[in-house]
């Protein structure tokens, strides 16, 4: 086909004449004191927007990571995001209208948005995509052609060659020759056409199959050349391409970090990460993008998941604790099928319904991202372990965590830096005090963690009681029962008085799955309450069943709240 202008296809990019930033568009900075990023795999726009305002803002996360925009092949899966059709933004997670309405409501939330790019091929099937584009395997009218692909046309075979890493094709998707100037201006076109409607920064899916030189050339064409940059770079030893390369055009993942939390919090010994970080071979700190899982590893079963409990659960409190990299929080959904995409088409009406996990509002998770901000670029001091699965650290001055990964309960005096004075335990909203020396007492149960930050000097403060772990609940009870379940089943509690349902089945509160078998919920009683309560499930249908036995009874304390402790009796 005859060659494209530039301005053409920055005008077939766009769907507009003029692909530039506007003025006064909020760029990233390299991460810094709100270093968090949210991952919101698969959330379409419009539900992206509402977590930032409800939750991700006020949270103190300094990023949401949002899926690829851009017109991809049709299907159901997750994968299709992953085989670009064109660079028109249509998808089933909205229009530009809506990934527009999206950015500016993130940015009003103190939110910056990174928009996960697909640079490297383009799609390896033929029919319409997402935007109603014709294409076929190597042929994407008014985009590329074969021309504009890499000669290699055929699966990569061979990692230990960088020609054959970088030029053939990645389970069968064309590679796009960006050595070729007019590859590599389309893709910049895209990318500051993202920039234009106020995109911060760039995850670039795949990079270490773009060579290094090309990616750079890419970025020096933008309109913001020092925008952020985070890449998808999977090392292996032996391996011609390694991450460490990639360093100099952004933050690279690094994946050993998520390998090795998988490999300690699961068998081995939590004390063994008294130095965890570079001194495991890692990337330097400031250029490293770490996570627990992400969407390709939580599925290959390489890292962590939801479905991993406390394991997973506390590694993501270790992780946001602990000073390395820049952290990725994934917040996706129920999964037993890994091709399966987003639950209703993207849409989140509710957290931990219709399969969302919401792992970003997690109480043990989303508390850590303040303490992170809060600890800033304090070094880590007053290091503790009991030479096993219990470990302790502060942040300098200002923060403090302990993580109980035994079987039994930890009860011990710790020393910290601190400040004298009463802090919040963000995880169980209970209030400990800091005497002149630095030191608390505390016990925590089996699988829990502790933390306190000099920016949570008290528990008070008023919320919604049934919202889950909502770590501002001062007085009344924390709920907390094991109980093993079936996907679609969920577990909720009743009693005897009003803030509890009345015994309704249809005003149970529901329990929240973020430390899975067990389920939590903190709810706000008046001190001295005595109460009857119980647990039951219900299933998709909404069939209920009730736990067996007599009623449980327990009474809220004059100060602080009641924790329960309780298995599900079938």
């Amino acid at each position: 086909m005859p060659r494209k202008t530039v301005a053409t296809a920055l005008a077939l990019v766009a769907g507009a004449a003029v692909v530039v930033t506007a003025p006064g568009t909020a760029q990233a900075d390299p991460p810094g004191d709100k270093d968090v990023t949210a991952v919101m795999f698969e959330w379409n726009f419009n539900s992206v927007a509402k977590a930032c305002t409800d939750d991700l803002g006020p949270a103190g996360y300094g990023y949401v990571q949002v899926s690829p925009p851009n017109e991809r092949v049709q299907g159901p899966q997750w994968w299709t995001a992953y085989q670009p059709v064109s660079y028109k933004i249509g998808t089933r997670l909205g229009d530009r209208t809506a990934f527009k309405n999206m950015i500016d409501t993130c940015h009003a939330a103190g939110v910056k948005v990174v928009v996960d790019t697909v640079i490297n091929h383009m799609a390896n099937s033929s029919g319409t995509g997402t935007a109603g584009t014709s294409y076929s395997k190597y042929d994407y009218p008014g985009l590329y052609s074969k021309s504009d692909l890499d000669d290699c046309l055929r699966d990569i075979n061979n990692y230990g060659e960088r020609w054959n890493v970088q030029h053939c094709e990645l389970s069968g998707l064309p590679d796009l020759d960006t050595g070729e100037e007019y590859v590599r201006k389309t893709i910049a076109g895209y990318l500051n056409d993202l920039l234009s409607l106020g995109a911060d920064g760039f995850r670039v899916d795949a990079a270490k199959h773009i060579a290094v030189d090309d990616l750079a050339n890419i970025k020096s064409r933008l309109s913001n050349p020092g925008v952020y940059m985070k890449l998808e770079t999977i090392g292996a030893p032996g391996e011609a391409v390694q991450p460490g390369e990639y360093t100099g055009v952004g933050d690279v993942q690094e994946f050993a970090y998520g390998r090795d939390l998988k490999r300690i919090f699961s068998g081995e010994k939590l004390s063994y990460l008294k130095n965890f970080g570079e001194a495991w071979g890692y990337l330097s700190s400031g250029k490293a993008a770490t996570f627990v899982a992400n969407h390709d590893t939580e599925r290959n079963g390489s890292t962590l998941s939801y479905k991993d409990g406390a394991n997973y659960t506390l590694a993501q409190v270790f992780s946001l604790a602990w000073p390395y990299g820049s952290p990725d929080v994934q917040s996706g959904y129920e999964f037993s099928n890994n091709e399966a995409g987003g639950p209703n088409g993207g849409q989140v009406n509710a957290c931990y319904s219709d399969g969302w996990k919401c792992q970003h509002a997690w109480r043990e998770i989303a508390s850590m991202v303040k303490f992170r901000n809060t600890a800033g670029s304090a070094a880590v001091t007053n290091w503790w372990d009991n030479g096993n699965n219990a470990i302790a650290f502060g942040r300098g001055d200002k923060a403090y965590v302990v993580i109980n990964h035994e079987s039994g309960s930890l009860n011990r005096t710790f020393q910290t830096s601190l400040p004298a004075g009463t802090y919040c335990d963000v995880q169980s909203g209970n209030a400990v005090t800091v005497n002149g020396s630095g030191q608390f007492t505390a016990t925590l149960g089996a699988q829990t963690a502790l933390a306190l930050h000099t920016g949570a000097k008290n528990c008070s403060g008023t919320t919604d009681p049934t919202d889950p772990g909502d770590p501002d609940v001062t007085t009344g009870v924390s709920f907390g029962v094991n109980a093993t379940t079936q996907p679609g089943q969920n577990i909720y509690v009743t009693g005897n008085n009003a803030a509890l349902g009345n015994w309704n089945p249809a005003n149970a509160l529901k329990l929240d799955p973020a430390s899975y078998p067990v389920w939590k919920l903190d709810v706000a009683l008046p001190a001295g309450t005595s109460f009857e309560y119980k647990y039951l499930r219900k299933d998709a249908a909404g069939t209920v069943t009730w736990e067996s036995g007599n009623n449980r009874t327990a009474t809220v304390p004059s100060g602080g709240k009641t924790l329960m402790s309780d298995t599900w009796r079938s």
